[in-house]
């Protein structure tokens, strides 16, 4: 049989009363003070997920701050404007100028976009200035002044809203003064650094290069025309005030839209390309002769769908658009098509290579081989394209030795103008229906047009309607170079926006 060890009495005695201090310390514990299962797991919380609820807490509070108090009222010039400052994945600067729309700065790169709001004119100052023009030569300064200042408030307001929003949400959550605290500071840190940042990529030439939306008639007084950039002026401070005096004469107290002056020292081509049987597209076109004041309209192709004769009379209004019209032929243009082109009034048919003179600037074209108007493939296709590239170039070699260069090539498929590319300054296409712009091998700018006419019929095959798409093109008048151009995006089929966006190749910019 086992023997069972037994304990010392010294032992026992010891554990005993061990125990019983242990258990007379259960029963005096206040049940306050009770350790349960929330606490365990407070305390076993991962301080990860902490940082993450700090950090949400922050940017709703800092957000919530800028909301309620981060906005600032500056007189611009004659203008009445608030700036605010808002969260964005894009940063950039969007001034609102309603009724008119409102224009799109890619200024600086942040997760902060700074709003403004043109409120409204001050009549006095406006009449003054509308009426005594040499003041427009102080203006330059005084809207600097102006911008600087209400972007110094601004920052100062904001920094107090983010502080006080981060922090007073953290007191709400947390109920410990030493979190609200750091949430406040968290915020005050996030928002030097995107400071910070907007600081080291802030671009003064996004002035040049606006993006606009809204009323289609205001956008070319809006933005105003492509000129001579001049290399040591300051070109913040002057498109910045010259932007004002635009505002200004819209917001006349006449309450009527100042008729717009072009630049006279550049030539203005309207490029539209596969309308595709589109009535809507000529009122369109129209409608931006005018307001553009266009010398020329060049179509690259596809202006319509199948190219039988039943549709000829879908051409008759092109002589009566207010400009010479250029036009080359698409894979859904047919021979009958370019004859009866060819016999309406205003009309330049370029093929084969052939040059024309029009507002003052060398046109050279081809007409796409391919007529596939039911959009099949034909055998060859590609090898066909590359011909009339080829046999363009060699019409603009001609031309060139015939003391004649060609300033503008038009071709339908983009295959057949990368042909030109060195022996012209300028290749415009279409046949995609989105717009490119390419620097080609050996210097020739080759520019694709989207489709002017929404794609036409096949505009309602995806989800959302096909843009209507255009460009006018800005060019020297002595040179003869590309200055600059407007890519104009209207909504689709049952829609209404509107979009200008103005580029600078890259030799104008300073």
């Amino acid at each position: 049989m086992a023997r069972v060890p037994v304990a010392a009495p010294a032992t026992v005695l010891r554990t005993a009363r061990h125990a019983g201090r242990a258990l007379q310390a259960l029963a005096h514990r206040r049940p306050g003070r009770r350790r349960g299962p929330e606490l365990e797991l407070a305390a076993r919380q991962n301080p990860y997920a902490r940082a993450l609820g700090l950090l949400c807490v922050v940017l709703l509070g800092a957000w919530l701050g800028l909301l309620a108090v981060g906005d600032v009222r500056v007189p611009v010039g004659p203008m009445n404007t608030t700036m605010t400052l808002r969260p964005s994945l894009t940063g950039g600067t969007k001034i609102n100028i309603s009724p008119l729309g409102a224009l799109e700065l890619r200024s600086h790169e942040a997760p902060l976009r700074l709003d403004v709001d043109v409120d409204r004119l001050d009549p006095e100052r406006s009449q003054a200035l509308v009426e005594h023009p040499e003041r427009l030569a102080g203006l330059q300064d005084e809207v600097v002044r102006d911008v600087e200042h209400g972007t110094l408030d601004l920052a100062v307001r904001s920094c107090a809203a983010v502080v006080s929003g981060a922090a007073a949400l953290g007191l709400a959550v947390y109920r410990r003064p030493r979190r609200a605290l750091a949430a406040g500071g968290l915020a005050l840190c996030l928002l030097a650094a995107s400071g910070a940042t907007a600081f080291a990529t802030w671009n003064p030439e996004s002035v040049l290069e606006p993006k606009y939306s809204g009323l289609l008639a205001s956008a070319p007084s809006l933005v105003g025309d492509a000129r001579s950039i001049v290399s040591e002026f300051d070109v913040y401070q002057k498109e910045l005030a010259r932007l004002v005096t635009n505002v200004t004469k819209l917001y006349d107290v006449t309450s009527t839209l100042p008729g717009y002056e072009p630049d006279p020292t550049t030539i203005r081509v309207l490029h539209v390309s596969d309308i595709h049987l589109n009535p809507a597209s000529w009122k369109i076109i129209a409608s931006l002769v005018e307001q553009y004041a266009v010398d020329v309209i060049v179509d690259s192709g596809d202006t319509m769908d199948h190219g039988s004769a039943a549709e000829n009379g879908f051409l008759d209004p092109i002589p009566d658009l207010g400009a010479p019209y250029v036009w080359v032929r698409g894979n859904h243009d047919s021979k009958e098509t370019q004859r009866y082109l060819d016999h309406l009034k205003n009309v330049h048919v370029l093929d084969d290579g052939r040059a024309v003179t029009v507002a003052g600037l060398r046109f050279a074209g081809i007409g796409d081989p391919r007529f596939t108007p039911d959009r099949s493939a034909v055998p060859g296709g590609d090898a066909a394209e590359d011909l009339a590239g080829a046999r363009l170039a060699s019409a603009l070699r001609d031309q060139r030795a015939a003391g004649t260069p060609v300033d503008i090539a038009v071709a339908h498929e983009p295959a057949a103008a990368r042909g030109t590319d060195g022996q012209v300054p300028l290749v415009l296409a279409g046949h995609l229906h989105h717009e490119e712009m390419e620097i080609m091998k050996y210097g020739t700018r080759l520019r694709v047009e989207g489709s002017t006419g929404g794609s036409g019929l096949r505009a309602v095959e995806h989800q959302y309607p096909a843009p209507i798409e255009a460009s006018v093109l800005y060019l020297d008048r002595d040179t003869h170079r590309l200055q600059a151009w407007d890519e104009i995006r209207l909504g689709g089929l049952g829609l209404t926006t509107a979009e200008v966006s103005r580029h600078l190749p890259d030799e104008n910019r300073p």
